[in-house]
């Protein structure tokens, strides 16, 4: 089989790599195409992936090309993953910088931050799912391009059901509750839904009984977890549910916004800087075997613990346990993603998919985050339980805003696009939603015509 990596030159893309060489099963993935428009992060990231390849030993690794033509890029996939960075760091950083200005929240998915993320990545995505229907029509689609939830809906118009999305945190959640319970986290059924970023997890299954109860009831077993301690014992005991580390933002706002203005470096501007030395580094001349891979470690590894500081800051919990390092995230949702329909490999895995009849308070083409059984055919969410009103609440405002960015994408709109920030509840007001407009076309060419 062959996967295209758009956004090939990312520095996630090894994560995929990684576990492509971990797996040895009939049917498994022979050629990766990385595309990307810089070609100087392509070659860096060729790089990485030739040295993983020497590490693992593996004798038929998967063949790696490097392609500037998105056209090329796409022929003949069986699968594409997509990974787009529409601005690059640099724009991360300025959707940071012009939303703390305005005194909101400036996060990548959340808030005003991610409206102008989605604002400057949907058109370029949706023009890519017309291409991948032109070229690669029998191709499967894996968006991890954020907003995934707003961009999986954006491609889904041209792509239908063979666009899915995923996201590594509702995964990384539930392995934690499993193994605070004593299971394996393939033993656990967990109960999760909502939007990406924007879901809760209301029940933990496990031998056919359901012992999230019983976790809520242990406080010391409460705050050993990365979440527990985000949100406290008594707020999640309050919710009866835990909810998904994007809630924070939500729940903690005030706090969250403060801890962003005071510290020395926004998120993406950090990853910027540090990025921007990787690349340098893994780009030089003559660089020795295997140099290439270790610089790529130290920086994730960098990067993995500073992961949410400023929420752990204004939790006042510190830095981040080893148990909540782990890797297995995306990279391995994709992989088994991948597998379940290449070779009808029936799986249960937590994807963004077209809501159909799931949340009853979405129409059906509202992309959700729920649990899926997965086949040849694709991906189905599975029955849920209602939300309750102060999550239907969050869960409706928020897809009236991602509405709006889909409309002023369209439209080129100023009045749609003024509309989707200020719907969001982490926007409050009209007038800071014209300013965050203003700044926003101010920082990014494509978005001048918004002025």
């Amino acid at each position: 089989m062959r996967l295209t990596i758009l956004g090939g030159g990312g520095f996630r893309v090894p994560l995929v790599y990684g576990a492509l060489l971990g797996d040895h099963a009939e049917g498994r993935v022979t050629r990766v195409t990385l595309y990307d428009e810089d070609s100087l992060r392509l070659a860096a990231m060729a790089r990485v992936l030739t040295d993983q390849a020497a590490a693992a030993g593996v004798p038929d690794a998967p063949a790696v090309t490097a392609t500037t033509d998105l056209d090329e890029a796409l022929r003949g996939a069986d699968f594409v993953f997509s990974a787009l960075r529409v601005g690059g760091l640099e724009g991360r950083a300025a959707d940071e910088r012009v939303a703390l200005a305005e005194g909101v929240l400036g996060q990548e998915t959340v808030g005003a931050g991610g409206i102008a993320y989605g604002l400057r990545t949907v058109p370029v995505v949706r023009e890519i799912a017309r291409r991948i229907a032109r070229l690669a029509p029998e191709a499967w689609v894996i968006n991890f391009t954020n907003p995934a939830g707003l961009v999986t809906e954006a491609m889904a118009e041209a792509l239908g059901d063979r666009v899915i999305g995923i996201c590594d945190s509702p995964v990384g959640l539930g392995r934690r509750l499993a193994r605070l319970l004593g299971a394996r986290p393939q033993e656990a059924w967990i109960d999760y839904v909502g939007l990406n970023h924007l879901g809760w997890v209301r029940g933990v299954h496990i031998a056919g009984r359901d012992e999230l109860p019983r976790l809520l009831a242990d406080t010391a077993a409460l705050e050993s977890f990365e979440e527990g301690r985000l949100f406290g014992a008594q707020w999640l005991r309050s919710l009866g549910a835990v909810p998904n580390e994007y809630l924070h933002y939500y729940y903690f706002n005030r706090d969250t916004v403060r801890a962003y203005q005071e510290a020395k470096q926004t998120r993406g501007a950090f990853l910027r800087d540090q990025q921007h030395g990787f690349y340098a580094e893994a780009s030089r001349d003559a660089l020795p075997a295997g140099a290439a891979l270790a610089a790529w470690d130290r920086t994730r590894a960098e990067r993995e613990a500073t992961y949410m500081a400023e929420n752990r800051e204004a939790a006042g919990v510190g830095e981040r346990d080893e148990s909540d390092l782990e890797s297995g995230g995306y990279e391995k949702v994709a992989l088994a993603l991948m597998r379940a329909i290449a070779r009808d490999e029936r799986a249960t895995l937590i994807l963004n998919v077209r809501n159909r009849s799931t949340l009853s308070v979405l129409d059906a083409e509202a992309v959700i985050e729920a649990p899926c059984l997965v086949d040849a055919n694709g991906a189905h969410p599975v029955s849920v339980a209602p939300l309750p009103l102060h999550a239907v609440g969050l869960v409706t405002a928020v897809k009236a805003a991602e509405r709006e960015v889909l409309a002023a994408a369209a439209s080129g709109s100023r009045a749609d696009a003024v509309k989707a920030f200020a719907l969001h509840p982490l926007v409050d007001s009209v007038a800071v939603a014209r300013r965050l407009l203003d700044g926003y076309a101010q920082a990014h060419p494509g978005l001048a015509h918004l002025r």
